[in-house]
């Protein structure tokens, strides 16, 4: 689907976040993350340095894959967790599009998983936007992938007995060559974030905690609420040491006897030099996926870039390929292939008649 008013925006005019705000009224729930979610998102597009036009949002099924209508790029309303097929498909013929997906935990860690993670293994120059509120918000409250274990909800009233996924940990294991997390409340974070995954080459994938007022509120309190955010907050800095905490006074360090990550005061001896430097850069996602198994209550949240590396993208592959193979061989006669082989024709008269013998 198009816009209508896409066109009426003058090639050289500036653009503002207004000019991706759609004409449709945005239905989600009073108080609702996605709001945040949406306002970042259309605050980010203008400063992109990126022609209107060749802007294009993709989503599947769920309460954010409704984004679609509520900016006025073009965009795209797929079926449940199709939505990186279709997108892949997209910048696959168009590579001066700039395609975004946005999909939730239940409809890209369900039965969109595997078209997510071959998206990544690929390297497709997508920016996917997972919304995750640890919920089934459209269908009203079910237990979704990344559910706390022993949660009850409508479809586990005594407690859902699986292991949920871990996110950010699931995308690194696929070798996906951007990787972040922020929170649908922390607007500059957020802009900041997403900023970056726009300016990468290849999938950049940002999980975004985002909260669910109805059918499970405070999902993520232990992360947001002002009066422990600062000590359980994690902000990833590449080059710099992993520090946090009200003070800056908290620190993460490999342990000198085990070698595993572990939470360390300042003073007495320890210094930031003794703390883990950040390396986003690092070409394997080893450090990364440490980091992504940080999790509260022993340890803060890590918050940021987890992994940003640069490899080719599959379009650049296969259309170097295509290229290849152009320059190589002649024309090919699409009709010559077509009577080439075992080919027959039926005539009206009932004779069959062998064509494309070779």
């Amino acid at each position: 689907m198009a816009n209508p008013g896409l066109t009426e925006i003058p090639v050289n005019k500036p653009l503002t976040a207004k000019d991706f705000q759609s004409d449709q009224e945005v239905r989600w729930c009073p108080g609702c993350g996605d709001y945040a979610i949406l306002a970042a998102v259309t605050s980010v597009f203008p400063k992109l340095g990126i022609r209107h036009e060749n802007f294009v949002v993709v989503s599947g099924i769920g309460c954010s894959s409704r984004f679609p209508y509520y900016t006025s790029a073009y965009g795209f309303h797929g079926i449940h967790g199709r939505a990186p097929a279709i997108a892949t498909g997209l910048k696959m013929m168009n590579r001066d599009l700039s395609v975004w997906v946005v999909t939730g935990d239940g409809d890209g860690m369900s039965i969109g998983g595997n078209h997510l993670i071959h998206t990544m293994r690929r390297n497709a120059d997508l920016k996917i936007l997972l919304f995750n509120n640890r919920i089934y918000g459209l269908t009203k409250g079910q237990a979704s992938p990344t559910s706390e274990m022993g949660k009850r909800t409508t479809s586990s009233p005594y407690g859902t007995y699986e292991r949920p996924f871990n996110t950010i940990s699931l995308v690194l294991g696929a070798e996906c060559t951007f990787v972040a997390r922020s929170v649908d409340v922390y607007r500059n974070h957020l802009q900041e974030t997403l900023m970056k995954a726009a300016q990468h080459r290849g999938t950049a994938f940002i999980e975004i905690f985002q909260n669910c007022n109805i059918f499970n509120d405070g999902a993520f309190a232990d992360v947001t609420e002002p009066t422990v955010r600062d000590d359980r907050n994690l902000l990833l800095r590449h080059g710099q040491p992993l520090v946090f905490g009200k003070t800056t006074r908290k620190g993460i360090r490999r342990s000198p006897q085990t070698g595993v990550l572990e939470v360390v005061e300042l003073g007495d001896g320890i210094t930031e030099e003794d703390l883990v430097v950040h390396d986003e850069r690092r070409p394997d996602p080893d450090l990364a996926f440490e980091l992504s198994r940080l999790t509260h209550p022993l340890f803060p949240t890590p918050l940021g870039v987890f992994r940003s590396v640069e490899l080719p993208t599959s379009e650049d592959l296969i259309w170097a390929q295509v290229d290849k193979a152009r320059a190589s061989k002649p024309r090919s006669d699409l009709g010559a292939l077509l009577r080439r082989g075992d080919v027959w024709e039926v005539t009206d008269e009932g004779k069959i008649i062998q064509l494309g013998i070779e």
